[in-house]
């Protein structure tokens, strides 16, 4: 018995460092980022068991190789109308004719055009974008496509639930899309509430054992008729309705018109075939879009399987072109060096630049992590300011108040690698104005952070924020 216990021991120590050495090497190979790989590498050897799965649960990314797979088993994708995919990509006019470089990058890394004719209505927290988006749903007549990370069980989420079985009763087709992980944020499910309606509705990627901790559908997508859109940062849930109790998030959104809507569905149609929903073959629900203003404006999404990386490269790009000023808004800044590189270097040509950040922030290690960039950036020019509680949660980017960025991504790991967002790049001088006034109207009422304030930190909090900075990749 006694050299049976010795067996087992031996073959369980061996069955161990096989496991750990089998992780390393996967992480070896497969990781693009040596930080990264180094990290997991020793995450794998110096923590038995523990390591290797952790990083097979959350280090490895599964969706490219599913992604293929889907594209492969699917047959044909779903239709783009060829008024959208055939059109040649818009000329910038005169005042923007310097971006076409900018617009040159964009080309090339995603497949969709730069459309002319469209107009975005920023819609600020959930008082102004709640009911226009229930309105738009109420006067639904052929579908409703709705896809978010968050669908709360709330005041607010039993609302967009009665409108959607009210246009479901109608005889229009509603799909919903909620993310898995984002479901779990709050009780009841929407899937619970929708229950017994006509709503179809969709879980991403269902959680198992196994499955994708990282990976989330972070994209927030309301397509009315084909015809009126609605993105940006904003969840559905009571948490936007600044008039409520705390905890209040603070947020803004953009209704979409034009033929730039015509990428929201296709996007909403490609995602509810990855959910393993019916394809959306129909014509019907790529309508001819009249133009309905001056913007140009072309979708971007962005995601760890075809779509890997492309909407880092459009920022890399537009700070690469910018000449004057860029404004950044966002609520989660965990830069990677390429970013931090890209900063620094527009800094240093001369180009003023503005990051606003929250004062508090919903997740503290996150701005841990954070504040250990900050010093770096300051060093060389770069204005940041704290924004005041509530959290704020809004995100968009402004270059030379000529091209903007809105959207679900934040400029942290998560949304630039690890979960799949949706913006809008846009060309219009108006709207970019529009944004840059609203973030000047904040900066009124913030606090502009210093390199002193940073150098005077207790050491204790050097030391949190430096470790909070360690696991930036993972955050």
């Amino acid at each position: 018995m006694h050299a049976l216990d010795h067996i087992f021991t031996g073959l369980l120590f061996a069955s161990l460092a096989a496991l750990a050495l089998l992780s390393a090497g996967h992480a070896l190979v497969n990781k693009r980022d040596p930080r990264s790989a180094l990290g997991w590498i020793l995450t794998c050897l110096a923590i038995p068991l523990f390591g290797p799965i952790f990083y097979w649960g959350m280090g490895v990314n599964r969706i490219y190789s599913r992604a293929k797979r889907w594209h492969r088993e699917s047959g044909a994708l779903p239709i783009i109308p060829p008024t959208v995919k055939d059109v040649p990509t818009a000329r910038l006019p005169g005042e923007l004719a310097y971006l076409r470089e900018l617009r040159n990058l964009s080309e090339r890394v995603v497949s969709t055009r730069l459309l002319p004719g469209n107009h975005l209505i920023p819609l600020e927290n959930g008082e102004e974008a709640y009911p226009a988006m229930l309105a738009s749903i109420d006067a639904a007549v052929s579908s409703v496509h709705l896809s978010t990370y968050i669908f709360d069980g709330d005041d607010t989420g039993r609302r967009f639930v009665a409108a959607l079985a009210r246009a479901a009763d109608r005889g229009v087709e509603v799909r919903v899309i909620v993310d898995s992980l984002g479901e779990k944020y709050s009780r009841p499910t929407a899937r619970e509430l929708l229950k017994g309606s006509g709503v179809k509705f969709r879980h991403f990627l269902p959680l198992r054992p196994g499955g994708y901790l990282n990976l989330r559908n972070h994209r927030k997508i309301l397509v009315v008729d084909g015809a009126i859109g609605f993105t940006g940062g904003m969840n559905i849930g009571s948490r936007h309705m600044v008039t409520t109790p705390a905890p209040v998030v603070k947020d803004l959104h953009f209704q979409v018109l034009g033929p730039v809507v015509a990428d929201l569905q296709r996007t909403f149609v490609e995602d509810w075939h990855f959910a393993k929903g019916k394809q959306l073959t129909d014509a019907r629900y790529f309508p001819e879009l009249a133009e309905a203003g001056s913007a140009l404006a072309r979708a971007v999404s962005d995601g760890p399987d075809k779509d890997f990386r492309k909407l880092n490269w459009i920022i890399l790009g537009a700070l690469s072109c910018a000449r004057r000023t860029v404004t950044i808004v966002t609520p989660y800044f965990i830069p990677d060096r390429p970013l931090i590189s890209s900063l620094i270097t527009a800094a240093l040509r001369g180009v003023e630049i503005t990051l606003v950040l929250p004062e508090v922030n919903n997740l503290p290690y996150v701005q841990w992590a954070s504040r250990s960039y900050l010093w770096e950036l300051l060093q060389q020019g770069v204005r940041i300011y704290a924004q005041p509680a509530p959290f704020v949660h809004t995100k968009f980017m402004v270059v030379d108040r000529s091209w903007s960025l809105i959207g679900s991504a934040n400029l942290d790991p998560r949304s630039l690698r690890l979960n799949f967002e949706f913006n809008l790049e846009v060309y219009d001088l108006e709207f970019a104005a529009a944004l840059e006034g609203r973030c000047m109207a904040t900066l009124a009422l913030s606090r502009e952070i210093t390199l002193a304030e940073m150098d005077a930190r207790p050491l204790a909090a050097k030391l949190r924020d430096a470790a909070a900075k360690l696991f930036s990749p993972y955050l």
